[in-house]
């Protein structure tokens, strides 16, 4: 292997770090260039901090429909194992939880920093500060990448920069796309993913809402767009939680084309129908004067209580007796079926990640533009987003370190 081949890396972020690597110890001159002043800001707050970097359930199904197909081949080449494998032989420490995996520490700064000293320990260039601004390919085959402040020469150049999730703390803003456009390559309509879903309702609980394990349905009209379940937070602004958060790109999609969306709650996810209808039963058949708010006591949250109570405008002061058999059967079938309508999404700024972007049919199988050759694009600038739960982080492990070692070798 030539010692001569020189890549261009743009973005140390965590597809640019491994790509960086994987290139170096295939022996090419790495040059990184970061519009920040450090290393893997985003990657440092994954995981509240902890760095979820991957899992062991993985499969091409947890990504979004478009990339699967081309999911199955790449997860082939560097998979879990290959991740878990690449970080212990940075001297990471692993481990499992429920098939989670993060650093032994609990902290993503260790994950940084095995990377970033593998890179210094294989003599990777970092240039901080300077912002790409243009890649242009040369009449010899090479790359001139133009910054804010200076030019780089290459044989190869690597597009890591992210996409639009967390402008704020991460600095990403989505440049990448520019400039693969500008290089000849298509752009995926992309929405804010992995993000809360907002919802303008009178009847949804105040202060610090309620949480809790429920299953959630989207429809439009009577289509399922979308099925989830686990934790969901109810606020006076939408719902929120990792299940709503897996189905937000999805739901991002359909409203940016006016499509209305509705959510559906079923905070009973453990019966089924013949199960809910016996517990319909006996609630109806406890004995004693009970005012309607004394049964809900004991069947429900109380926050969850008051906003289906105030949906159907009865009191819980009402006396059971008043207010009806068929009237309280109705009310407690609502916690099986709340349905709130989702007016928008969280922004970029909250959002976890991107999803859309560019599209996988300009790139080839190590993630070289057709239209380029010599140009590769990773990471969350690609039309490829995962579910939570380290799928993400597997997707910027594996782009980047199949698209490091193929521009070593150009």
């Amino acid at each position: 292997m030539s010692f001569e081949k020189k890549v261009i890396i743009a973005g140390a972020g965590a597809s640019g770090l491994c790509a960086a690597i994987a290139a170096a110890r295939d022996g090419a001159l790495v040059t990184v260039i970061e519009k920040t002043d450090s290393c893997g800001k985003k990657l440092s707050m994954t995981g509240n901090g902890r760095c979820n970097l991957a899992n062991l359930n993985l499969s091409s199904d947890d990504y979004n429909s478009e990339s699967r197909g081309r999911m199955k081949n790449w997860l082939k080449r560097f998979g879990v194992k290959e991740a878990t494998d690449f970080f212990t032989s940075l001297g990471l420490v692993i481990i499992s939880e429920n098939g989670y995996l993060y650093p032994i520490s609990g902290q993503a700064n260790s994950v940084v920093s095995v990377l970033v000293n593998e890179c210094k320990r294989l003599g990777v260039e970092f240039c901080f500060n300077e912002q790409v601004k243009e890649v242009i390919k040369e009449d010899d085959g090479t790359f001139t990448v133009r910054t804010s402040t200076d030019s780089h020469c290459g044989d190869a150049v690597i597009l890591s920069m992210g996409g639009l999730a967390g402008p704020k703390t991460t600095g990403s803003t989505g440049d990448g796309y520019y400039i693969c456009e500008k290089l000849g390559m298509s752009k995926k309509d992309t929405y804010p993913a992995l993000v809360a879903l907002n919802a303008e309702d009178d009847t949804l609980p105040k202060d610090s809402g309620v949480r809790a394990l429920a299953n959630v349905t989207f429809y439009i009209g009577d289509e399922v767009i979308a099925a989830e379940y686990g934790e969901v937070q109810i606020t006076s602004k939408g719902i929120s939680g990792i299940p709503v958060m897996q189905a937000s790109g999805v739901v991002a999609g359909h409203l940016s084309k006016g499509r209305p969306v509705t959510a559906s709650i079923n905070f009973f996810p453990g019966y089924n129908d013949d199960e809910f209808d016996n517990l319909v039963k006996t609630m109806l058949e406890l004995p004693g004067e009970r005012k309607l708010g004394e049964l809900l006591d004991g069947f429900c949250n109380s926050n969850i209580n008051e906003m289906i109570l105030k949906r159907m405008k009865i009191s819980a002061g009402m006396k059971i007796r008043n207010v009806g058999a068929s009237m309280v059967s109705c009310i407690l079938y609502k916690y099986r079926n709340l349905r709130i309508e989702i007016s928008g999404t969280g922004d970029y700024k909250k959002a976890q990640v991107t999803k859309g972007g560019i599209s996988l049919g300009d790139l080839d199988d190590t993630m070289q533009s057709k239209s380029v050759p010599g140009v590769f694009v990773v990471g969350e600038l690609c039309d490829v987003d995962g579910r939570c739960g380290g799928y993400n982080l597997q997707w910027a492990w594996t782009s980047g370190y199949i698209a490091g070692e193929a521009a070593s070798c150009l």
